[in-house]
This record gives structure tokens, sequence and C-alpha cells, in this order.
């Protein structure tokens, strides 16, 4: 596996339960790792951006499947490579991973396969794109076109923070990745998350989930990769489960495949629940961070298995996926300064937080001097499940208060929306 975070730790904690790694001298590998993968996995000191390397290692150790967590891989093209080499990999072709790469490329994709999303321009000049402002009202949605770790949307309230916003993205604030701007319509409703496993031709559904994704309790402050999430989000009800499968990823999968570019992975769909109906906001080419660690937690089938299935186009095969019909919710412990600088080398230690009933996975840590460390802008993911979504934030917020680490904050409203469905429909019961 490889990667580094709290979505990676997730899939660790998984994939090392599954029956793939059954044998005695079946071995689950990850790279870089963490302190907390560690505990399932051995780490491999490996560059993932150095492609012979990686399919060196995995025919030097006779690796059966590669799972790639992140995005910056799968777009640089390393699923290409190693599928080349005879390696089933989990994960889209670099192609295929433009979704993610390039919103300027989703959202022509959806105009062509008539998929519900919200009006765009795509610019590539800074005059360009003042001028384009003209053709929408506000709020203005700014998209840098490329990867920016989560942070390259900015909602502007009028033309003028719109205007301030353009200059700072084609400044450079976002890298390469602001090279082009894609100018969207507000979409007014709410936003979730769907998760489907696609091999080109068939569709699993595999979960939804809410994420937070503003630094900031009540949704304020600027945008995070994310300070909380729980799943399933029930809003997200099982017609519009069926609206979203059959208007937005079958047409997507669809349309990829068309155009000789079929995907194979995870398709992890950014939703508006509109007053016209669901209406895809974005496209991720992986599981979510932090909504992985809840996804996890609920499943209760083998992921190895499943994942292999997906590598070997053999989905079809694949019953539905079995979940838990717990809730379960995570709250992210970030480094001081985040979404900015964050501050590392704060000390960490985890106390009986897992004890509690809760399972802690590591995103951004490190060890210095036999010392637990923060080593990232989101450090911790604390995690619980519960029969109710408030159920699973007690357990939660109890974990993250047994945690002892002073640099460390968190938001704590995770779940309010549902919470306070939860709440209204228990006082008209």
């Amino acid at each position: 596996m490889l990667g580094s975070g709290g979505r990676e730790h997730a899939l660790a904690w998984k994939l090392a339960q599954s029956r793939l790694l059954a044998g005695t001298s079946d071995t689950l590998y990850a790279a870089p790792g963490n302190p907390g993968i560690a505990e399932h996995a051995l780490a491999a000191s490996l560059d993932v951006s150095d492609h012979s390397a990686v399919v060196h290692f995995c025919e030097t150790h006779r690796i059966g499947l590669v799972v790639i967590g992140p995005e910056a891989p799968l777009v640089d093209g390393l699923a290409d490579t190693l599928r080349a080499e005879g390696v089933s990999v989990f994960g889209p072709s670099q192609a295929a991973a433009q979704l993610e790469g390039s919103k300027g490329f989703t959202k022509d994709l959806c105009k062509r396969a008539e998929i519900p999303t919200a009006g765009y321009v795509r610019t590539t000049s800074l005059d360009e794109a003042k001028a384009a402002l003209a053709d929408f009202t506000p709020p203005y949605v700014l998209k840098a076109d490329g990867l920016a770790a989560g942070k390259g949307v900015v909602i502007a309230e009028t033309s003028e923070d719109a205007e301030a916003a353009l200059a700072e993205m084609f400044g450079g604030q976002f890298g390469d990745a602001g090279a082009e701007v894609v100018i969207e319509e507000f979409m007014e409703g709410e936003e979730v998350s769907f998760f489907a496993l696609t091999d080109g031709a068939s569709v699993l559904a595999f979960g939804s989930a809410q994420d937070h994704k503003r630094v900031g309790e009540g949704d304020t402050g600027p945008n995070t990769g994310g300070m909380g999430a729980y799943s399933p989000a029930r809003v997200l009800t099982p017609l519009l489960r069926g609206e979203v499968i059959e208007r937005i990823i079958a047409p997507t999968v669809r349309a990829l495949a068309d155009d000789g570019t079929p995907y194979s992975g995870v398709l992890f769909a950014g939703l508006m629940l509109t007053s016209e109906g669901p209406k895809l906001i974005e496209y991720n080419c992986r599981f979510g961070d932090p909504e992985c660690q809840v996804l996890m937690m609920r499943l209760e089938d083998d992921l190895g298995e499943i994942l292999l299935a997906c590598a070997e186009n053999r989905l079809s095969r694949v019953q539905p996926v079995k979940m838990s019909k717990d809730i379960a919710l995570t709250v992210v412990m970030a480094a001081d300064g985040y979404p900015g600088t964050p501050a590392k080398g704060g000390a960490i230690d985890l106390g009986d937080a897992e004890a509690l009933g809760a399972k802690v996975f590591h995103a951004g840590t490190a060890h210095a001097a036999d010392q637990l460390v923060a080593n990232g802008g989101r450090v911790l993911s604390v995690t619980a499940k519960g029969a109710t979504v408030r159920d699973a934030a007690l357990k939660a917020y109890a974990a993250v208060d047994a945690i002892d680490a002073p640099s460390l904050f968190c938001r704590r409203d995770i779940g309010w929306r549902e919470i306070a469905r939860e709440m209204d429909a228990g006082a008209g019961a």
C-alpha cells in the first residue's frame, strides 16, 4: 500500500484483516507509512515518484496487489507503469485520474455526458477570469484546476473578493494547480459524499459520508482537507443514491470507457443536494480523507478481496458491500496554524483513547526521541461508532479528551447537522 496519511492508516488497518494475508508468507507493506500504519504493515523505504523503484520492489517482493492511497501518484501515472509490468493495481490510470487532476476536464466531461453539475467557465489568465465574473452572480466559486491538497477552492462573497482571490491563484498561491482557474455558479443545498467502486464496466456502491471542510465550528473559516466526517449520510436517501448512480456515476464510467480511458478504482463523488436533485461538485480518484476512516470503521466485508476483484476486472461477481448499521464518526485533530503553516514537533500522548472504544488513525505523526509528535497539518483522526450520530460523537470526543496533545486542536461540532435532525426526530416522536 502506498501513502502515509490517515486514509492510508485506515486502509492498512482494514487490509491487515484480509484473508489475502492469511498465509505465513503473506505480508502487507506500506510505503512510506507512518507510526500508526507501522502497527499493521512493514514500512518500505520507497519514493513513490520513482516508478522504477516501485516496480523493482514489487518484482522483488512478489507483490500481488498495489493499493495507491493518495491522488498525486495516480495523476502521475504510477498505476499505468505498474500495470505495464503485470502488477495488479487498485487505482485509475493517469488519463482517467484527470477526473481529480483537472477540474476543467471533469466539467467538460459532465457537459458532454449531460451529468448534472454547476454552470462553469474555464479561464487561463487573470484578465480572462476577471472578465468572466460578469457572467456569474455572487457568491463566486473559484477553483484551481489542478491538485491543491483540498484547499484550492475559494467562495468569494463579492466581486472585489473574487478578483483578489483570482489574483492570488494566478499569482502562484497554489503553484501549477492555479495555472488555470474554473469559475462556477454557486449551488444551494447540503453537501454529501458518495463512493463507488468500478472496474470500468461494473459499478459497486461503497457508501456515503458527510465531511466538514471548514476549519471552524458552524462551518466557518477557510477550507481544509477535512476536519471530520460521519457515515452513513442519511440525508442521501436510497432514492437519491439510485439517482446519483443512474445520472452521475454510471454516465461517468460510460463516458470514460467510450473515450478509451476506462476507470478502475474508487470514484469519490462530492455532491450538492439541490432543489433540482443531486448535482456533482467534483470527483476525487481515491478514498476521501477523513471519509475513508469512517467507511473502514463500518465495513464488514474483506477489503482486500474487494479491491483485488476491482483490479482484476471481476467486480461484477462481487456481492453488495456489507456495512455496519452503526454510525461511524471521526474527529480530526490538527496542528495549530492549520490550514496555514502547521506547528510541527508538538508532543502527543494517546493515553487510553482507544480503551474508550475509539480507533485513533495517524495522519501526520512521527517519532522523535521515542516520543510521538505532530508532523503535519491534520495529525490524528479519532474515530468511533455508535447507534446514532450523537452516540458516535460522544465516544469520539471522549477519546479526543483522553489524548494529551497541547499543540493540536479540533472542531467540537462534527456531525452537527445530523445530530440536530436526530434531536428534532426525537422531539417529534
